[in-house]
């Protein structure tokens, strides 16, 4: 068994793309923001990844235990049984409870249960409990993945994916807990819309660098900008508005009185970077047209929904981002709103 935990407030978008996009797993529904399906070709159905999905928890098992000691009892005899004491690997002990007022409680619960566990693997296998990695970068091929996920204080989950699969998953198995990533806050950029670019470099694990060249499109008031001139990156600004004062004085700014969908670089770019308010399918145009023409070493674009009824676009832009990509995203950020971001390098 497989488990699904999709974004939040996103259960019945989930849904429908399961139905749409795996239709094979025949997924149902277990609890508030809880998916469990069978699937024999895992890797295979992942190449195609679900952009509702929170995280994934591949090889799942349900674990009853009455107390900490038996959670970490059988967690560590299933990490014993799986991982070579020469293989690195990750852990996550989280939550997930019905009641969200129980959840503080959950996590107190999650820090004994991890603990314990790490004391267990120190007395029985030391080799194997130094191999833990607690970092938050992407996947290498080389890394396992424990997930504990307690749905009570006595009932749970336990999922065990050995290495590559983290690596082959690494489009919805995600190296932060339950996936989420906290949204970050700054109140110096002209708006909340920075948080987007930030948490899309985060989970790629690829940021803009010094004397990189950047094209935002549709770039007014200037948030993505600013990051990326905070980087200390060139960037080429296009909106038919200005950007904030302070942005449009920056030496290292260019911008360009014009419309986001007819501009074009000279000369191909470091980054693509798009939060432009349109119908879903004209970015996912923009987007295509600049990877087929080569005009972008990497990309960031949000795709803004009206209705569910555009969440269909977004089945071609997964299949021509496979094909067209050195390595692609599509998901909804914890920062998202009604949208969804593409983010990745190209081919």
């Amino acid at each position: 068994m497989h488990l699904l935990f999709s974004a939040e407030e996103d259960d019945a978008a989930l849904e429908e793309e399961l139905a749409l996009s795996w239709p094979e797993a025949v997924a149902r529904r277990i609890r508030r923001g809880v998916f469990s399906f069978e699937q024999g070709d895992l890797e295979n159905s992942a190449a195609i990844p679900l952009v509702f999905a929170r995280q994934l928890a591949a090889n799942a098992t349900p674990i009853i235990a009455a107390s900490v000691r038996s959670w970490a009892e059988q967690t560590s005899e299933a990490i014993l049984g799986k991982l070579a004491d020469d293989q690195a690997w990750r852990m996550h002990v989280v939550p997930h409870y019905d009641s969200p007022a129980n959840t503080t409680a959950g996590r107190r619960r999650c820090q004994l249960i991890d603990a314990a566990i790490q004391s267990e693997l120190k007395a029985r296998r030391r080799r194997l409990w130094r191999q833990r990695c607690d970092a938050s970068t992407p996947w290498t091929t080389c890394e396992s993945f424990v997930q504990v996920v307690l749905a009570s204080p006595g009932a749970g989950w336990l999922s065990l994916a050995p290495a590559p699969l983290p690596f082959v998953l690494r489009r919805m198995v995600w190296p932060f807990p339950k996936g989420e990533i906290p949204v970050a806050s700054d109140p110096a950029p002209p708006s909340r819309a920075f948080a987007k670019l930030i948490e899309a470099e985060v989970r790629s694990g690829a940021c803009i660098g010094s004397g990189e060249h950047c094209v935002d499109l549709g770039a007014s008031p200037g948030s993505w900008t600013y990051v990326a001139l905070a980087r200390g990156a060139k960037v080429t600004a296009v909106d038919r508005s200005p950007l904030r004062a302070d942005l449009m004085r920056h030496a290292e700014l260019r911008f360009v009185r014009g419309d986001a969908f007819t501009f074009i670089p000279d000369q191909p770019v470091d980054w693509l970077l798009c939060d432009v308010i349109a119908a879903p399918e004209r970015s996912i145009d923009l987007l295509l047209s600049w990877l087929r023409r080569g005009l972008t070493r990497r990309f960031v674009v949000t795709i803004k929904f009206k209705g569910r009824r555009d969440y269909a676009q977004l089945d071609r832009l997964k299949s021509e981002l496979a094909r067209l990509t050195a390595d692609w995203f599509v998901i909804r950020l914890c920062a998202n709103k009604n949208e969804a971001c593409a983010f990745g390098a190209a081919s």
